[in-house]
């Protein structure tokens, strides 16, 4: 099973579906950016962005299927949106509202490899409390605010699906991240019955540390603070954190400096848990903006993940 949300989930489950592995991806449900964050808004039903990046990484025609469903409308009253983003809102309300349902039946439709679960039905957001003691509301707002974050909380209390419960409990091995740690990872963590179900269960629990700092959410932190965050919010150690040791091209790197990313330190001098090092960096050009990224490798990710799965 694999938690998150944003770039880094679907980026782990395009390598995951190459290896033997019957893959669940269960998927934040708080994202309010962009064509997502509209749709949410002017059609109140819940953020579908998400979990189109992982219908796009489980498919079979993953090429085909993404050049379709990342296609964004650049103008017209669809300006902004991508047709993935708009068939899953569109199978939201023909399902009253249900995200799961939609999911559901996109999948069956698309014949995946995998399943994907939203981790809530409901309408929920975000809210930090900035070290300076602001509250702010929404995902949006908490990353262009900019400030250190002390605690992050869902707005209400909301239920999980019960097919994420249930999934919980049968998995043999669940993985945390890569993704933005507070507004992806964490995200899914802050709902009680799905920290506590992870928490009690035997199943092998691996922390995948992101590559960069993100302006908004994490400048300045280590390998150890991600990690004691995430443990926070779970109410429990992870058993594995896996990060990558390579250093991206040097052009590449410093374009990200200058934008106010950073590489994640790597003090494993202050973590005492099992770790995996290993070179798993990917550069790949965004098509929207021609931009040089810095991703995990897919298939290095997977395997380091199998490598995990597979140790007594």
């Amino acid at each position: 099973m694999a938690i998150g949300g944003g770039t880094g989930l679907s980026t782990l489950l395009k390598g995951l579906k190459r290896l033997d592995f019957n893959i669940t991806a269960v998927v934040a449900v708080t994202d309010e950016g962009g064509s997502s964050g509209r749709l949410r808004e002017e059609l109140n039903v819940p953020p579908p962005g998400d979990v189109r990046n992982n219908f796009v990484s489980l498919s079979e025609e993953e090429e085909l299927l993404e050049k379709l469903f990342n296609f964004r409308f650049k103008n017209g009253s669809l300006q902004g949106h991508t047709v993935g983003n708009v068939i899953l809102a569109a199978l939201t309300m023909m399902n009253q509202g249900s995200l799961a349902k939609a999911v559901e039946e996109l999948s069956r439709i698309l014949a995946i490899r995998g399943r994907i679960l939203p981790v809530s039905d409901e309408l929920v957001r975000l809210v930090a409390v900035m070290e300076d003691g602001k509250e702010i509301v929404g995902e949006t707002e908490i990353v262009k605010y900019e400030g250190k974050i002390r605690e992050i909380k869902l707005d209400r209390r909301v239920k999980p699906l019960k097919d994420v419960i249930e999934a919980i409990k049968n998995a043999d091995v669940i993985t945390l991240g890569p993704g933005s740690l507070y507004t992806s990872v964490i995200s899914p963590l802050l709902i009680k019955e799905v920290r506590d179900t992870i928490r009690n269960t035997p199943a092998k629990k691996i922390y995948v540390a992101n590559i960069m700092t993100q302006p908004g959410e994490t400048t300045g932190m280590s390998l150890s603070d991600h990690l004691n965050e995430i443990e926070k919010y779970l109410h429990c150690k992870v058993d594995y954190v896996l990060a990558n040791t390579a250093s991206p091209p040097k052009d590449v790197l410093e374009r990200y400096e200058r934008e106010g990313y950073h590489l994640v330190k790597l003090d494993v001098e202050n973590i005492e848990r099992m770790m995996i090092l290993e070179p798993m960096i990917k550069i790949v050009i965004d098509p929207f903006d021609e931009k040089p990224k810095i991703r995990h490798d897919p298939e290095k990710l997977a395997h380091a993940i199998h490598k995990v799965a597979s140790m007594g």
